[in-house]
Protein backbone atom coordinates (compact mmCIF):
# COMPACT_ATOMS: atom_id res chain seq x y z
CA UNK A 1 0.00 0.00 0.00
CA UNK A 2 1.60 3.14 -0.98
CA UNK A 3 0.45 6.24 1.69
CA UNK A 4 -0.21 9.70 -0.41
CA UNK A 5 -0.69 13.04 1.13
CA UNK A 6 -2.11 15.99 -0.78
CA UNK A 7 -2.17 19.59 -0.12
CA UNK A 8 -3.63 22.57 -1.94
CA UNK A 9 -2.04 25.91 -1.53
CA UNK A 10 -2.93 29.26 -3.95
CA UNK A 11 -5.12 27.59 -6.47
CA UNK A 12 -8.82 27.00 -7.21
CA UNK A 13 -8.95 23.53 -6.62
CA UNK A 14 -9.68 22.58 -10.35
CA UNK A 15 -6.38 19.95 -10.15
CA UNK A 16 -8.25 18.31 -7.36
CA UNK A 17 -11.12 17.90 -9.10
CA UNK A 18 -8.86 16.40 -12.13
CA UNK A 19 -8.22 13.61 -9.50
CA UNK A 20 -11.74 13.03 -9.70
CA UNK A 21 -11.86 12.78 -13.32
CA UNK A 22 -9.37 9.80 -13.64
CA UNK A 23 -12.88 7.92 -13.39
CA UNK A 24 -12.38 3.73 -14.06
CA UNK A 25 -8.67 4.68 -13.96
CA UNK A 26 -9.05 5.88 -10.44
CA UNK A 27 -10.73 2.99 -9.15
CA UNK A 28 -7.69 0.47 -10.30
CA UNK A 29 -5.36 2.82 -8.01
CA UNK A 30 -7.36 3.31 -5.25
CA UNK A 31 -6.94 -0.35 -3.48
CA UNK A 32 -2.87 0.46 -3.76
CA UNK A 33 -2.98 3.87 -2.25
CA UNK A 34 -3.87 5.19 1.03
CA UNK A 35 -4.48 8.64 1.14
CA UNK A 36 -3.56 10.19 4.98
CA UNK A 37 -3.75 13.48 4.48
CA UNK A 38 -5.77 15.40 2.05
CA UNK A 39 -7.62 18.88 2.89
CA UNK A 40 -10.06 18.91 0.07
CA UNK A 41 -11.50 15.34 1.14
CA UNK A 42 -10.70 14.59 4.67
CA UNK A 43 -10.22 15.86 8.36
CA UNK A 44 -6.99 15.86 8.91
CA UNK A 45 -5.87 19.36 11.12
CA UNK A 46 -1.97 20.51 10.99
CA UNK A 47 -1.48 21.29 14.77
CA UNK A 48 -3.31 17.61 15.71
CA UNK A 49 -7.18 17.24 15.46
CA UNK A 50 -8.18 19.19 18.84
CA UNK A 51 -5.07 21.66 17.99
CA UNK A 52 -2.97 20.09 21.00
CA UNK A 53 0.45 20.52 19.12
CA UNK A 54 2.51 23.73 18.29
CA UNK A 55 4.14 22.91 15.60
CA UNK A 56 2.59 22.08 11.95
CA UNK A 57 2.64 18.41 10.98
CA UNK A 58 1.78 16.08 7.99
CA UNK A 59 1.99 12.68 8.35
CA UNK A 60 4.81 10.81 6.51
CA UNK A 61 3.90 9.81 2.72
CA UNK A 62 5.73 7.47 0.12
CA UNK A 63 4.03 10.38 -2.81
CA UNK A 64 3.07 13.96 -1.99
CA UNK A 65 0.87 15.96 -3.99
CA UNK A 66 1.05 19.49 -4.35
CA UNK A 67 -1.38 22.00 -6.14
CA UNK A 68 -0.95 25.56 -6.08
CA UNK A 69 1.75 28.09 -6.08
CA UNK A 70 3.16 30.03 -2.75
CA UNK A 71 1.73 32.99 -2.06
CA UNK A 72 2.29 33.30 1.50
CA UNK A 73 4.30 32.53 4.88
CA UNK A 74 1.94 29.71 5.35
CA UNK A 75 2.21 28.06 1.69
CA UNK A 76 6.11 28.09 2.50
CA UNK A 77 5.96 26.15 5.58
CA UNK A 78 3.20 23.59 3.75
CA UNK A 79 5.12 22.83 1.19
CA UNK A 80 8.46 22.49 3.18
CA UNK A 81 6.26 20.03 5.37
CA UNK A 82 5.23 18.02 2.89
CA UNK A 83 9.12 17.96 1.08
CA UNK A 84 10.20 16.90 4.52
CA UNK A 85 7.74 14.07 5.03
CA UNK A 86 6.92 12.59 1.20
CA UNK A 87 9.80 10.44 -0.61
CA UNK A 88 8.31 11.67 -4.01
CA UNK A 89 6.69 14.94 -4.40
CA UNK A 90 4.86 15.97 -7.38
CA UNK A 91 4.07 19.33 -8.48
CA UNK A 92 0.67 19.58 -10.00
CA UNK A 93 -1.02 21.53 -12.61
CA UNK A 94 -0.02 25.45 -13.70
CA UNK A 95 0.02 26.97 -10.19
CA UNK A 96 2.32 24.62 -8.69
CA UNK A 97 4.68 24.47 -11.51
CA UNK A 98 4.75 27.93 -13.34
CA UNK A 99 2.87 29.82 -10.50
CA UNK A 100 -0.54 30.10 -13.00
CA UNK A 101 -3.39 32.22 -12.84
CA UNK A 102 -2.26 33.57 -9.52
CA UNK A 103 1.33 34.61 -10.48
CA UNK A 104 -0.19 37.22 -12.71
CA UNK A 105 0.27 39.43 -9.42
CA UNK A 106 3.75 39.45 -9.98
CA UNK A 107 3.73 42.27 -12.11
CA UNK A 108 2.30 44.65 -8.99
CA UNK A 109 3.84 44.74 -5.80
CA UNK A 110 2.38 43.84 -2.47
CA UNK A 111 1.47 47.62 -1.22
CA UNK A 112 -0.12 48.24 -4.96
CA UNK A 113 -2.35 44.93 -4.60
CA UNK A 114 -3.31 45.91 -1.16
CA UNK A 115 -3.86 49.03 -2.11
CA UNK A 116 -6.21 47.78 -5.17
CA UNK A 117 -8.17 45.73 -3.23
CA UNK A 118 -8.91 47.29 -0.02
CA UNK A 119 -9.02 50.90 -0.78
CA UNK A 120 -9.02 51.14 -4.49
CA UNK A 121 -12.28 49.23 -6.11
CA UNK A 122 -15.20 50.85 -6.51
CA UNK A 123 -17.74 48.46 -4.22
CA UNK A 124 -15.30 48.32 -1.41
CA UNK A 125 -15.32 50.63 1.22
CA UNK A 126 -11.67 51.79 2.02
CA UNK A 127 -10.31 50.39 5.38
CA UNK A 128 -6.68 49.16 6.66
CA UNK A 129 -5.20 45.90 5.98
CA UNK A 130 -6.35 43.23 7.66
CA UNK A 131 -3.34 42.12 10.32
CA UNK A 132 -5.31 39.50 12.24
CA UNK A 133 -4.63 35.47 11.84
CA UNK A 134 -3.85 36.67 8.22
CA UNK A 135 -0.27 34.91 7.45
CA UNK A 136 2.08 37.36 5.57
CA UNK A 137 2.54 37.28 2.17
CA UNK A 138 5.78 36.82 0.53
CA UNK A 139 7.80 39.22 -1.98
CA UNK A 140 5.87 37.52 -4.80
CA UNK A 141 4.14 33.81 -6.32
CA UNK A 142 6.51 31.44 -6.00
CA UNK A 143 6.54 27.90 -8.20
CA UNK A 144 6.34 24.68 -5.48
CA UNK A 145 9.96 24.06 -7.05
CA UNK A 146 11.56 27.61 -6.17
CA UNK A 147 11.05 26.67 -2.62
CA UNK A 148 11.50 22.56 -2.27
CA UNK A 149 12.79 20.15 -4.66
CA UNK A 150 10.27 18.85 -6.89
CA UNK A 151 10.21 15.03 -8.18
CA UNK A 152 7.63 15.52 -10.74
CA UNK A 153 5.87 18.26 -12.50
CA UNK A 154 2.42 17.97 -13.79
CA UNK A 155 1.80 20.94 -15.62
CA UNK A 156 -1.58 21.88 -17.36
CA UNK A 157 -4.99 24.13 -16.29
CA UNK A 158 -5.61 22.01 -14.41
CA UNK A 159 -3.50 18.90 -15.74
CA UNK A 160 -5.23 15.73 -17.34
CA UNK A 161 -6.55 13.09 -15.41
CA UNK A 162 -4.17 10.86 -18.35
CA UNK A 163 -1.26 12.42 -16.80
CA UNK A 164 -2.04 12.16 -13.10
CA UNK A 165 -2.87 8.17 -13.98
CA UNK A 166 0.42 7.19 -15.84
CA UNK A 167 2.09 9.39 -13.29
CA UNK A 168 0.63 7.17 -10.08
CA UNK A 169 1.04 4.15 -12.42
CA UNK A 170 4.99 4.84 -13.01
CA UNK A 171 5.18 5.52 -9.30
CA UNK A 172 3.51 2.34 -8.20
CA UNK A 173 5.40 0.34 -10.92
CA UNK A 174 8.89 1.54 -10.34
CA UNK A 175 8.94 2.85 -13.84
CA UNK A 176 10.34 6.90 -14.66
CA UNK A 177 7.79 9.39 -15.77
CA UNK A 178 8.90 11.93 -18.35
CA UNK A 179 6.84 14.45 -20.76
CA UNK A 180 7.84 14.92 -24.47
CA UNK A 181 9.31 17.99 -25.29
CA UNK A 182 7.10 18.79 -27.88
CA UNK A 183 4.44 21.53 -28.89
CA UNK A 184 1.40 21.85 -29.21
CA UNK A 185 1.37 22.76 -32.99
CA UNK A 186 3.10 19.04 -33.08
CA UNK A 187 0.66 17.16 -32.00
CA UNK A 188 -2.44 19.49 -33.43
CA UNK A 189 -3.89 17.79 -36.31
CA UNK A 190 -5.39 21.52 -38.02
CA UNK A 191 -4.46 22.09 -41.59
CA UNK A 192 -1.90 24.26 -42.12
CA UNK A 193 -1.72 26.33 -45.74
CA UNK A 194 1.30 28.53 -44.41
CA UNK A 195 -0.50 31.64 -45.77
CA UNK A 196 0.54 35.06 -44.70
CA UNK A 197 -2.02 37.39 -41.89
CA UNK A 198 -1.88 40.91 -41.23
CA UNK A 199 -4.79 41.27 -38.25
CA UNK A 200 -5.24 39.82 -35.20
CA UNK A 201 -9.32 38.93 -34.54
CA UNK A 202 -10.92 39.09 -31.51
CA UNK A 203 -10.95 36.27 -29.33
CA UNK A 204 -14.75 36.06 -29.21
CA UNK A 205 -15.02 35.69 -32.48
CA UNK A 206 -15.63 32.15 -33.64
CA UNK A 207 -13.34 30.41 -35.62
CA UNK A 208 -14.49 29.28 -39.23
CA UNK A 209 -15.22 25.20 -39.28
CA UNK A 210 -18.00 23.40 -40.22
CA UNK A 211 -20.06 20.88 -37.36
CA UNK A 212 -18.85 17.85 -38.07
CA UNK A 213 -16.11 18.26 -40.01
CA UNK A 214 -12.55 16.67 -39.18
CA UNK A 215 -9.84 18.59 -37.77
CA UNK A 216 -7.88 17.63 -40.52
CA UNK A 217 -9.95 19.63 -43.06
CA UNK A 218 -9.79 22.87 -40.55
CA UNK A 219 -7.17 25.48 -41.29
CA UNK A 220 -4.88 26.75 -38.46
CA UNK A 221 -6.46 28.78 -36.21
CA UNK A 222 -3.16 30.89 -35.65
CA UNK A 223 -3.48 31.35 -39.80
CA UNK A 224 -7.52 32.10 -39.17
CA UNK A 225 -6.05 35.26 -37.64
CA UNK A 226 -6.80 34.22 -33.97
CA UNK A 227 -3.70 34.14 -30.98
CA UNK A 228 -2.60 31.10 -30.32
CA UNK A 229 -0.63 29.83 -27.79
CA UNK A 230 0.40 26.45 -29.36
CA UNK A 231 3.71 27.19 -30.80
CA UNK A 232 5.38 28.05 -27.75
CA UNK A 233 3.77 25.36 -25.40
CA UNK A 234 4.30 22.37 -24.24
CA UNK A 235 2.04 19.18 -26.00
CA UNK A 236 0.36 16.84 -23.28
CA UNK A 237 -3.06 17.72 -22.75
CA UNK A 238 -4.77 16.11 -25.69
CA UNK A 239 -5.01 12.79 -23.93
CA UNK A 240 -5.06 9.50 -26.14
CA UNK A 241 -6.95 11.21 -28.80
CA UNK A 242 -3.69 13.83 -29.06
CA UNK A 243 -6.07 17.09 -30.34
CA UNK A 244 -5.29 19.41 -27.99
CA UNK A 245 -8.01 19.74 -25.41
CA UNK A 246 -8.68 23.98 -26.30
CA UNK A 247 -8.61 23.20 -30.40
CA UNK A 248 -10.74 20.16 -29.86
CA UNK A 249 -13.36 23.20 -28.29
CA UNK A 250 -12.34 24.78 -30.60
CA UNK A 251 -10.66 27.89 -28.91
CA UNK A 252 -7.42 28.57 -29.20
CA UNK A 253 -4.03 27.21 -27.12
CA UNK A 254 -3.72 29.63 -23.97
CA UNK A 255 -0.60 28.38 -22.76
CA UNK A 256 -1.45 26.41 -19.73
CA UNK A 257 1.07 24.00 -20.03
CA UNK A 258 3.73 25.86 -19.86
CA UNK A 259 6.97 26.40 -21.89
CA UNK A 260 8.41 23.31 -24.15
CA UNK A 261 11.36 22.41 -22.22
CA UNK A 262 13.22 24.01 -19.12
CA UNK A 263 14.34 27.64 -19.56
CA UNK A 264 12.67 28.40 -22.82
CA UNK A 265 10.95 31.62 -23.30
CA UNK A 266 7.39 31.40 -24.31
CA UNK A 267 6.92 35.54 -24.81
CA UNK A 268 10.27 35.49 -27.29
CA UNK A 269 8.76 31.84 -28.89
CA UNK A 270 5.35 33.22 -29.63
CA UNK A 271 6.77 37.09 -30.84
CA UNK A 272 8.60 34.60 -33.90
CA UNK A 273 6.18 32.74 -34.76
CA UNK A 274 3.54 35.50 -34.88
CA UNK A 275 5.51 36.81 -37.28
CA UNK A 276 6.82 34.52 -39.49
CA UNK A 277 3.12 34.24 -40.60
CA UNK A 278 3.15 37.92 -40.91
CA UNK A 279 1.30 39.31 -37.74
CA UNK A 280 2.91 41.81 -36.03
CA UNK A 281 3.61 41.43 -31.98
CA UNK A 282 2.33 44.81 -31.48
CA UNK A 283 -0.92 44.33 -32.18
CA UNK A 284 -1.13 42.74 -28.94
CA UNK A 285 -1.49 45.03 -25.92
CA UNK A 286 -0.45 43.45 -23.00
CA UNK A 287 2.66 41.09 -24.62
CA UNK A 288 4.21 40.07 -21.01
CA UNK A 289 0.99 39.15 -19.08
CA UNK A 290 -0.76 37.61 -22.28
CA UNK A 291 2.63 35.40 -23.12
CA UNK A 292 2.88 34.43 -19.51
CA UNK A 293 -0.39 33.92 -18.09
CA UNK A 294 -0.22 30.93 -16.53
CA UNK A 295 4.00 31.20 -16.35
CA UNK A 296 4.64 34.33 -14.15
CA UNK A 297 7.45 32.92 -12.23
CA UNK A 298 11.23 33.17 -11.94
CA UNK A 299 11.40 36.76 -13.06
CA UNK A 300 8.93 36.61 -15.93
CA UNK A 301 6.53 38.56 -14.59
CA UNK A 302 7.46 41.53 -12.44
CA UNK A 303 6.40 45.11 -11.17
CA UNK A 304 7.37 47.25 -14.30
CA UNK A 305 8.78 51.05 -13.54
CA UNK A 306 6.60 54.20 -13.31
CA UNK A 307 6.52 55.75 -16.47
Amino acid sequence: MVRVAEEWLATCGGCEVTILDLGEALLDLLPKLEFVHMPVLMDHKYYGQTGEKTALEIPEADVGIISGGIRNEDNKQIAEEMRKKCTTLIALGSCANFGGIPALANMYTIDQILDRVYRETKSTDPADNPTVDIPPLRDRVYSVSEVVKVDIGLPGCPTTPELVAEALTCLLEGKPFTLAERSVCDECPVKREKKAVTKLKRPLEQVEFTPGQKFEEIRCFMEQGFLCQGPATRAGCGGAEKVPRCIKAYMTCRGCFGPIRAGANPMVDMMGALSSIGLNPREIEDRMATFNRFIGVVGRLRPLPAR
